[in-house]
């Protein structure tokens, strides 16, 4: 895989403009944050680092570079299970299981530091929010009910239809960005990526997207997660060799972050810039993890940081 500067201007170029291109009818009508616009938007922009990816390897076959066959090409970008399938596979079950774990210990430990207030036994919040939805409208059974069965598909069910969207970011960001800049350092390349990460999401974290209170100052703020979350997606991905462990994580990461709207209390609703998994109370708790993860576990950059 080239390491020449072209490749890594042309995925970046691929990647970001297409983002903005695909954002721009939610920019264009105002649609709210919650609108099926920005679903749709936020969906498709998630395949922009794949397009990307295609787009280099294109380029360097159209110029008739030298290059891998598909099946490196493949390896080199983490399409495989890497050396050690059996660790890949453990590694998948944790970037699943894990991730939600996190959720919940960053909910804890915002609830510990009084960063948010829990309504376990009402579920106010998310009472509000269902009536919200269907107002005057009878639910169809008892809102503990449902918050039992939204629970269990966002652990068992979720992350695995997510993975589909999120396959789209990781093999750009974690597949072929972070082997890529590996030649600056494990750390560097983990910051810079994230940093690049972050700055994707501009097309909707500008608008107020994950901290509606704070409106484009939520942008800066999403950087900082990026970082912290990317560096655990970064470890996934190197530690195993593989993109798969970074694109299950991601996928039960999208599939659990509003577990806190589950169980908040609707008289003091959360401020989600500091409480929960994508606060600052959760990127603390992620910096720590990934902190311990690389330097007990540390990794190893893959062959293609080299070619």
């Amino acid at each position: 895989m080239s390491r020449r500067p072209a490749d890594l201007r042309l995925f970046l170029l691929v990647a970001f403009g297409l983002s903005w291109l695909f954002a721009l009818p939610l920019w264009l009508s105002g649609a709210p944050l919650g609108s099926p616009l920005l679903l749709v938007t936020g969906t498709v922009m998630m395949f922009t680092p794949t397009l990307g990816v295609l787009a280099v390897r294109m380029y360097g076959r159209r110029r008739g570079e030298p290059g891998t066959t598909w099946r490196e090409w493949a390896r080199l970008t983490g399409l495989t299970l890497g050396e050690r399938r059996g660790r890949t596979v453990a590694l998948v079950a944790l970037g699943w299981f894990g991730t939600q774990l996190l959720v919940v210990a960053a909910i804890a430990l915002s609830a510990a530091l009084g960063l948010v207030v829990l309504d376990l036994d009402g579920l106010s919040l998310f009472r509000e929010g269902l009536e919200a939805a269907a107002p005057g409208r009878p639910l169809p059974m008892a809102p503990g009910t449902l918050a039992v069965l939204q629970l269990a598909l966002a652990v068992l069910i979720a992350p695995l239809i997510n993975s589909v969207a999120a396959f789209g970011e990781e093999w750009g960001w974690r597949g072929w960005l972070l082997p890529r800049l590996m030649p600056l350092g494990t750390w560097r390349a983990i910051v810079v990526s994230g940093v690049i990460w972050g700055a994707w999401h501009a097309p909707l974290t500008l608008r107020g997207y994950n901290y509606p209170e704070l409106g484009a100052w939520a942008a800066p703020l999403f950087v900082v997660f990026c970082v912290v979350y990317g560096a655990l997606l970064g470890w996934l991905r190197l530690f195993s060799g593989s993109v798969w462990p970074a694109v299950v994580g991601h996928g039960a990461l999208n599939a659990s972050a509003s577990l806190i709207l589950l169980v908040g209390d609707a008289a003091h609703p959360p401020n989600l810039a500091v409480a929960g998994i994508t606060g600052l109370a959760g990127s603390a708790l992620l910096a720590v993890i990934a902190a311990v993860l690389f330097r007990r576990l540390p990794v190893r950059p893959p062959v293609s940081a080299g070619v």
